[in-house]
């Protein structure tokens, strides 16, 4: 059995997916980040770092109990323990170069660019025009690589198609403004749309609606999102 510490952003809907694909029996455990519960002292002791997404697996290698987060590092780990959406061996240089573009650029720059387009103060046009950038930039990238393929590794699906759909999901919150988002990026738009009509996709999509999360964005939600930001906080911000 897995424990998916889970909410509804995009880093965890790419394991969402994985699960989904493969039917590993799994637990949601929701972790209301708007609350502060990644500050928690029992999740610190799971991730460390105090982000989700993370597991714990209780039939991890030699039987014992693995925990793993960061959602690249769970994608690889579920990917060997089923032998799964890994690519050819020939494939595996590749796969990791795209899986950690994808992890460390796409995605990243991605996150800023929501939050200083939506959650920072106005008066920050340097940073929400260089993340906003460089997040296009990444897209164009991805769409050059996509042209002429279905997949972004290899001749079959993969955990970096899941990895990227997470984040292209959010497109329109990424590239605000933009009435289609991905017009500019038709390569991209057409790998998308055929990730996401995979039925598990939709399936991804419900994990965790059983669940009542904090949609309010008030004064406890910055603190709980940024607590770097308030130096009273310093200790949430700290392992």
């Amino acid at each position: 059995m897995i424990r998916f510490y889970f909410h509804p952003t995009p880093n965890p809907a790419k394991v969402a997916l994985f699960l989904e694909e493969t039917g590993l029996a799994y637990e949601v455990v929701p972790v209301d980040t708007s609350k502060g519960e990644q500050h928690a002292a029992a999740f610190r002791a799971i991730n460390p770092n105090g982000k989700v997404p993370a597991i714990v697996d209780t039939e991890g290698p030699g039987g014992r109990e693995a925990r793993v987060f960061d959602s690249s590092a769970i994608l690889l780990y579920l990917a060997e323990k089923t032998g799964r959406f890994m690519g050819t061996p020939a494939d595996r240089p590749e796969l990791l170069s795209w899986l950690f573009f994808l992890g460390t650029g796409l995605g990243p720059f991605s996150g800023q660019a929501v939050h200083f387009q939506f959650a920072a103060p106005e008066d920050n046009d340097y940073a929400r025009n260089r993340y906003r950038r460089e997040a296009e930039r990444h897209y164009r990238v991805l769409d050059t690589h996509l042209a002429g393929r279905d997949y972004i590794v290899g001749d079959a699906y993969s955990i970096a198609d899941m990895s990227g759909w997470g984040w292209l999901d959010r497109a329109s919150r990424v590239l605000k403004g933009e009435a289609d988002p991905l017009a500019a990026y038709p390569n991209i738009k057409r790998w998308f749309q055929a990730i996401d009509a995979r039925p598990a996709a939709a399936r991804a999509r419900a994990v965790g609606t059983n669940h009542e999360f904090k949609r309010v964005n008030d004064d406890e939600t910055k603190r709980a999102l940024f607590p770097s930001n308030y130096p009273e906080l310093s200790d949430w911000a700290r392992p």
